[in-house]
């Protein structure tokens, strides 16, 4: 039971901290800003949310010290938008899965796979001298 209450929790902040940083949230620093994940403990106390800007790798510690800056009110508006008895203290992080996705895809294209090796008519692979 507990873990669909965080989950929907989770969700429910993930969806209003997108919404607050994307329409809410002045700061240059935060614009093309994704809330991408957000995971909460099971008492509800601490929330991680995994964040990435359209700017790429090189906007990361701008977006984070944005962040940063920006808990207070967020917290604040999020006390107004999600009822519950205590706000989750926020904590930011680098969503990392897309330069992983890379890196992955890199390392998949990097790969030397020699074709297979053409059938003969009886069905068995044969010699393609």
């Amino acid at each position: 039971m507990a873990n669909k209450t965080q989950g929907r929790v989770a969700e429910r902040i993930r969806q209003t901290l997108g919404q607050l940083i994307q329409f809410e949230a002045y700061d240059p620093r935060l614009e093309g800003v994704t809330v991408m994940e957000v995971e909460i403990d099971r008492e509800l106390k601490y929330a991680t949310v995994y964040v990435s800007s359209l700017d790429g790798e090189g906007a990361r510690e701008t977006v984070l010290e944005g962040l940063e800056d920006a808990t207070g009110f967020l917290r604040r508006e999020l006390a107004g938008r999600v009822k519950l008895r205590h706000v989750p203290e926020l904590r930011f992080r680098w969503d990392e899965t897309t330069a992983y996705a890379a890196h992955i895809e890199g390392l998949l294209d990097s790969l030397d796979i020699p074709d297979e090796e053409p059938e003969t008519d009886d069905g068995e692979p044969g010699d393609a001298e």
